[in-house]
């Protein structure tokens, strides 16, 4: 055993900073801060894995500068979904385009004009959505009722087989002629018992209803063409009733290729369209002449694929 006196043990010594460690400890600072920044954004935007991509969907109108568009492309864009309108001159044109697949959907006609359509061009298109009605009225700057209207008079009405008929109808239903065997969803002007008749028709494309206004004692006008001439809808001397059972032919609807009737980019479209904001717009753009009708797919098409077959009987 050492007698010796132990000493007093030495401190250790004190270590010194790390140059290396200095930056590993901001390195990690910084990633962690990195790290915080994605979690945010992730939280903001979703999963940076399940973001979902813009989707493009194009469709046909004959109306593209409709203030409503706006507002339906603007609520589409919140869902992913880039709504592109392409305008068409006239109603021949959108379905031949949709069928051929320059479209997604289109969005200008009623069932009645997709059944023509669907029968004279042996195509299947299909209604994936309603939108709504609207009555299609009798206009006259000469006269200011019916009862004005003199026998003999003219009455310029839309040429195409569908809206032709629908006029030809509303003016029986004016009292201003008579349609052999009441008439139809079919009928033309081979149609009108002209003993029983007080007025003649005069067939022109539905874009020159409104500019036939100016010759003729008066016009059938759809309320597009009207709109845009600046006609007053509150002037019309007679029009059909949208709420009625026998206007579910001139429902207007999105229409699709069959084989995307259950696409649900195309169905969320549909849905957003019947939102407060859209249909607001709709209303206040028309006057509030229209009705919004909210029809599913499968309903229209049963509407659909009857007025095919009183077609294709009448053949």
């Amino acid at each position: 055993m050492s007698d010796a006196t132990p000493s007093t043990p030495a401190l250790p010594e004190k270590p010194k900073r790390s140059r290396t460690g200095w930056f590993v400890g901001i390195g990690i600072a910084v990633v962690a801060v990195i790290v915080a920044v994605v979690l945010v954004v992730v939280n903001l935007t979703g999963s940076g894995a399940a973001t979902a991509k813009t989707v493009t969907v194009k469709i046909g109108t004959t109306e593209a500068s409709s203030p409503y568009w706006g507002v339906l492309k603007k609520a589409a864009a919140k869902e992913g979904i880039d709504i592109q309108t392409v305008n068409f001159r006239d109603y021949t044109q959108a379905n031949p385009a949709l069928a051929d697949g320059q479209l997604d959907l289109n969005l200008f006609q009623h069932l009645q004009f997709l059944a023509n359509y669907d029968v004279q061009a042996k195509q299947d298109l299909v209604p994936v959505g309603s939108t709504l009605v609207v009555p299609l009225p009798l206009y006259s700057t000469k006269h200011k009722s019916l009862q004005d209207i003199p026998q003999g008079g003219t009455i310029a009405i839309p040429n195409d087989a569908t809206n032709q008929a629908r006029a030809l109808l509303v003016l029986q239903k004016a009292g201003l002629l008579k349609l052999k065997n009441g008439g139809n969803t079919l009928a033309t002007p081979a149609d009108i018992d002209a003993s029983a008749s007080t007025v003649t028709v005069i067939p022109v494309a539905a874009e020159q209803t409104a500019p036939a206004l100016g010759s003729a004692d008066g016009a059938i006008i759809n309320n597009n063409f009207a709109l845009t001439a600046g006609i007053d809808p509150k002037s019309a001397l007679f029009q059909d009733d949208p709420k009625s059972k026998t206007a579910e032919p001139y429902i207007n609807a999105f229409v699709a290729r069959a084989k995307d009737k259950d696409n649900a980019t195309y169905q969320k479209i549909v849905k957003l369209y019947h939102s407060k904001a859209v249909t607001d717009s709709v209303l206040a753009e028309s006057k509030n002449t229209a009705v919004i009708v909210d029809r599913s797919g499968s309903d229209l098409t049963g509407i659909l694929d009857g007025l095919k077959k009183t077609i294709r009987a009448a053949q």
